[in-house]
């Protein structure tokens, strides 16, 4: 027996992973991870695998950077938790002077949690709350957008529209308002990005001018719809968005977990409408992919709004015993180090023209419907048929195809439905994209064969779908 097979037989036995359907692993092996270096993942057998998804968008500066460690080795001889209510520590306070300094002007308030559902749980209650306080209690309904996600957690599937992730827990949803997205992969044959999310802003601007009264705020992922598919939209949707919650008194959630800290090309996706919103929600590459952290950030109206003696029950009474962890907080300081030092924005520019010129010639692959890309995310759409951008059927998980090709030729690739994409660590090299261009490339040719077996699947049942 390999150590893979030895390890993975003892996960078989005691573990139930996340995203998955056990009954695949009868036939589809598990990757046991001894060591990760860099954008390299190592398994126990000594293969390894090219980190493309970021270890589930997480992990920006590669695995085992030493400056992260050596900022979480530091911190761990001096203070590995306290609690923040009643008691503060060094690490959280630098991390929300930096962040508010990073955000857009007016975010002047962070509270933290401790993963991205938790943030927006956060940032749903404390908009409700927030009416509450300055008298508005009927406003405690939430517009979100079609095909989008926010997390596993009730209230953050709530504002989610992923069927895959939502429709067994209907019963338990909060009543939302749902708007159709500015997705432009969608959009008329010869109409713009802007054009198409201006035109598809009219569906909210009804939703507002009808149900402002009711309604406390909008959640939307700015610029891309991660587990939706990575579908995409133009920053003129935000800024059009912007204005209307102001004209009618509505909070704006940004859920920027997945897009923040340069994935849109950008320090923050909003920044490119440029705008503020009234709640930005951030978390994953907070700490660099090492360490659980989340962080709303917020105005200072929002805090006045429950500052107030404690006897008027005006407070926001929600904690978790980890909020604002020192260990996080190291690694995330750290990560804003390299972020500064290294001037990780500007360099990005040049490897996201290589991820564009890698994959351009799939654009002509007979069952690929369109390339797309913001930043230094690129996703690949296979279809069926091109000319009319028709699916192939979830049950055939076309997407599995790639994967399993991908872990073969030493590449990390995980689809969403029949969604090929890269969101690499920014510390990939322009050989290492040319690398997963040359296998995505290899694997979906693999995929769209007519004769592809489809009988087993890493458990993104019953698609290939991530939560990201």
């Amino acid at each position: 027996m390999s150590l893979n097979d030895h390890w993975m037989q003892r996960d078989l036995n005691v573990l139930w992973h996340p995203c998955t359907q056990m009954k695949d692993h009868e036939r589809l092996p598990l990757v046991p991870i001894k060591r990760g270096e860099g954008v390299w993942l190592e398994d126990f057998d000594g293969k390894r695998y090219l980190d493309a998804v970021s270890s589930w968008w997480v992990n920006v500066f590669g695995h085992a950077n030493p400056r992260i460690n050596q900022r979480i080795k530091d911190q761990v001889d001096q203070l590995e938790h306290v609690m923040l209510a009643g008691f503060s520590h060094a690490p959280v306070i630098e991390l929300s002077e930096r962040l508010v300094k990073l955000s857009p002007p007016g975010l002047d308030r962070v509270f933290y949690a401790d993963n991205g559902s938790s943030c927006i749980e956060v940032a749903l209650k404390m908009s409700f709350h927030y009416w509450l306080n300055v008298g508005q209690p009927a406003k405690k309904r939430f517009v979100t957008l079609s095909n989008s996600y926010h997390g596993e957690t009730v209230a953050a599937m709530s504002v989610g529209d992923v069927a895959l992730f939502t429709d067994t827990y209907k019963p338990l949803l909060l009543d939302t308002l749902k708007v159709p997205s500015p997705d432009c992969y969608h959009r008329p044959e010869g109409m713009s990005w802007e054009a198409h999310s201006r035109a598809m802003f009219a569906h909210m601007e009804q939703c507002l001018a009808e149900h402002h009264h009711e309604v406390a705020a909008v959640i939307v992922e700015p610029l891309i719809q991660g587990a939706g598919g990575m579908r995409m939209y133009h920053p003129v949707y935000l800024r059009l968005l912007r204005e209307a919650c102001d004209r009618y008194g509505v909070h704006l959630i940004h859920d920027e977990i997945a897009v923040g800290f340069g994935r849109t090309g950008t320090m923050f996706a909003c920044e490119q409408a440029g705008i503020r919103p009234d709640f930005l929600c951030l978390s994953k590459a907070l700490t660099g992919g090492y360490l659980p952290l989340a962080a709303c950030l917020t105005t200072d109206q929002m805090y006045q709004a429950f500052y107030d003696d404690y006897s008027t029950l005006r407070a926001f009474l929600h904690s978790h015993s980890y909020t604002g962890n020192p260990l996080a907080c190291a690694a995330a300081l750290a990560t804003l180090d390299i972020f500064e030092q290294d001037h990780v924005i500007e360099r990005n520019k040049a490897l996201a023209a290589r991820m564009a010129s890698a994959t351009a010639h799939l654009a002509d692959h007979p069952h690929v419907a369109e390339v797309r890309q913001t930043g230094m995310a690129v996703a690949i759409e296979m279809v069926q048929d091109k000319a009319s951008k028709t699916a192939y059927p979830w049950q055939e998980r076309r997407g599995l195809k790639v994967y399993q090709h991908a872990l073969q030729r030493g590449a990390l690739l995980r689809p969403l439905g029949s969604v090929v994409y890269f969101l690499p660590p920014y510390v990939i090299t322009p050989e290492q994209i040319d690398f997963l261009a040359e296998v995505a490339s290899e694997g979906i040719d693999i995929a769209t064969r007519d004769s592809v077996s489809v009988a087993v699947g890493n458990a993104l049942y019953p698609g290939f779908r991530d939560p990201g």
